[in-house]
């Protein structure tokens, strides 16, 4: 057993250290030390970063209707569910502005240029989130697109995408190399959509999908204003400050509910392949005669939906189908609900009994689902969707 004096001896040494004075006086000898060995450019350099800053980070005419025009065509295109509308809000990029002045104030402790930053972001994401918002109330859709879907349910990897583009918009700015058009376009896919997934999110009150469109938004203000902080460092326009600090800080902070949504798509992605090795290999129902098994699951259904597409010309009961949702449950230890979709498919119509055939399952019903067939109320669906029955 150690001395006791020894512990007290550890305890004093720990506690003189770590102290407030003491821990102050590292951070200021380590921020030191580290700029001692950064570039530092001229101070007409900087002189004039500021004043470009300053102007890109104004309240004017001009950001006020790329703002508008940016809004109108990334919320067309999120409700229309057409990648290529959205890109065209890339082009416009006005929130990257106001973003580049506020990495830059926070080092330098401009408060006049954070300000007049601060309120032109926060000016433009209220005035994005309402367009976005009435859009959608007028346009009543009556559900979301896969490119609405994609932006609420941020990762990890959202947030190395924010820190990238961030880099690139600050180098950009200070670098004439690189093109301000490259360094806009990949931020704007960033920032704009999903602050427009929030309004139309919350319009369709779908306040889950809000929440999640608000975390991806958040999580790339922070990790684009943290990169264009250590770009202007790095090229020696300002110095490792208390600022980068703090925003690294809050960046991290996001770690946890990026990291966790990460975790559960690895997860999920395990799952799925698990349950496609078991429908093949381990039942008879779909293991025998069947051609083409596709598994796609709906982890937002409660319980899991999972809808299993598979070619083949016999028969499947419900019975059968109950019996392989049951097995899935007591196999992967998880609750599931189970839909079969079989192919070939008939469409029976009030004149017409039509076999639909197509080269794969996934291609056929994307197409008939798609058709506007799949709408008319004269058709009888039953003979191909399977879902079981509860016992």
């Amino acid at each position: 057993m150690k001395d006791p004096k020894h512990h007290q001896h550890w305890y004093n040494l720990t506690s003189k250290w770590a102290s407030p004075k003491k821990m102050k006086a590292v951070g200021r000898w380590l921020t030191a030390t580290v700029n001692r060995f950064l570039p530092h450019a001229s101070p007409t350099r900087v002189t004039k970063l500021h004043q470009d800053l300053t102007a890109d980070s104004s309240w004017g005419v001009d950001y006020l209707l790329t703002t508008i025009a940016s809004c109108l065509i990334a919320t067309f295109g999120l409700l229309s569910n057409s990648a290529a509308v959205i890109i065209g809000a890339m082009i416009v990029a006005p929130l990257m502005l106001p973003l580049r002045g506020l990495a830059f104030s926070a080092c330098e402790a401009d408060f006049g240029l954070f300000r007049k930053s601060l309120l032109s972001l926060v000016g433009a994401t209220v005035l994005a989130l309402f367009i976005s918002w009435f859009i959608a109330i007028m346009v009543a859709l009556p559900d979301f697109g896969s490119e609405i879907i994609a932006r609420t349910r941020p990762t990890l990897m959202d947030l190395g995408i924010a820190i990238t583009a961030g880099l690139i918009s600050g180098f950009g700015k200070v670098r004439s190399g690189i093109s301000e058009t490259l360094a806009g376009t990949a931020i704007a896919v960033a920032l704009m959509p999903p602050l427009c997934v929030v309004g139309i999110s919350v319009a369709g009150g779908a306040f889950g999908n809000g929440m999640g469109a608000f975390l991806l938004y958040v999580t790339n203000l922070l990790g684009i204003t943290l990169a264009c902080m250590i770009a202007f460092i790095l090229s020696g326009y300002t110095k490792v400050t208390k600022a980068l600090g703090w925003a690294t800080f809050m960046t991290a902070f996001l770690l946890i509910p990026l990291g966790t949504r990460f975790f559960q798509l690895i997860e999920q992605e395990r799952v799925e392949k698990e349950i496609n090795r078991k429908l093949a290999n381990e039942t008879i129902t779909v293991g025998q005669d069947v051609d083409e098994v596709k598994v796609n699951v709906r982890w937002r259904s409660n319980p899991p939906l999972v809808n299993v597409t598979l070619q083949t010309d016999k028969e499947i009961t419900p019975n059968e189908v109950r019996l392989v949702r049951d097995y899935l449950n007591a196999t992967i230890n998880r609750e599931f609900e189970l839909v079969f979709y079989t192919v070939p498919i008939r469409r029976i119509t009030t004149e017409d009994d039509v076999l639909l055939d197509q080269d794969s399952p996934e291609n056929l019903l994307n197409d008939f689902q798609n058709s506007d067939d799949f709408s008319l109320p004269n058709y009888d669906f039953t003979p191909f969707q399977r879902p079981h029955n509860s016992p």
